[in-house]
């Protein structure tokens, strides 16, 4: 096992990357941003990462972890009606709308932008993260589909990728215009739709 010291070293590296990142994009950022963030020192990163693409792989990992933990511990997870917990989860991203952009917007979105056909170790490890996080949420909608419309002719992962569509779309808006509420109303919407395609009455129990 690494010594305690060398483990809160690369926690403090990916730490810095998730937020530099976010907020400078990745091209712009430098692994000295990194380590000036980190407060480590650049022998110090090179001690964990070859570079910074090695840590843009390593940081998307830790962004997919970390978002799984976070959604897996809230609160409409335990609501015990899967059309409840697929409206819960819009909610629940509407809620984290709050604070500085950087600490919001998706790490993964941020950086596939960017490296899709650049860096393509980098662009399938954030592929990678943004699908895991659908499939989760898939069954929850996959649960919601055969209770409440089990005829639709559209699959849980089209609405979970769609749903994720909108969300990307909407961090880049409140880039673009410095102000959430383009992603507020986008959300609402989104909300709506999704009440559309479940019927308040169970068409199958």
């Amino acid at each position: 096992m690494p010594p305690r010291n060398a483990i809160e070293t690369r926690t403090r590296l990916l730490a810095a990357a998730r937020t530099v990142i976010r907020a400078k994009g990745y091209s712009a950022t430098t692994v000295d941003d990194i380590c000036a963030a980190a407060g480590v020192t650049k022998g110090g990163f090179f001690h964990h990462f070859a570079g910074k693409e090695q840590l843009g792989i390593a940081a998307a990992e830790d962004f997919d972890e970390m978002a799984t933990a976070i959604f897996a511990a809230a609160a409409y997870r335990a609501l015990p009606d899967p059309r409840d917990r697929v409206l819960g989860y819009v909610d629940f991203r509407a809620a984290m709308l709050a604070g500085e952009i950087p600490q919001y917007t998706c790490l993964l979105g941020t950086m596939v932008q960017e490296v899709y056909d650049t860096h393509p170790d980098l662009a399938a490890a954030c592929e990678r993260g943004m699908s895991n996080h659908v499939r989760e949420l898939a069954r929850d909608i996959a649960s919601a589909k055969e209770r409440y419309a089990p005829d639709a002719p559209w699959t849980p992962e089209s609405l979970g990728y769609h749903m994720q569509s909108v969300l990307q779309g909407a961090f880049i808006f409140t880039k673009a215009k410095h102000d959430p509420a383009v992603a507020k109303e986008s959300l609402a919407h989104l909300r709506r739709y999704i009440e559309s395609l479940f019927p308040v009455t169970p068409l199958n129990h």
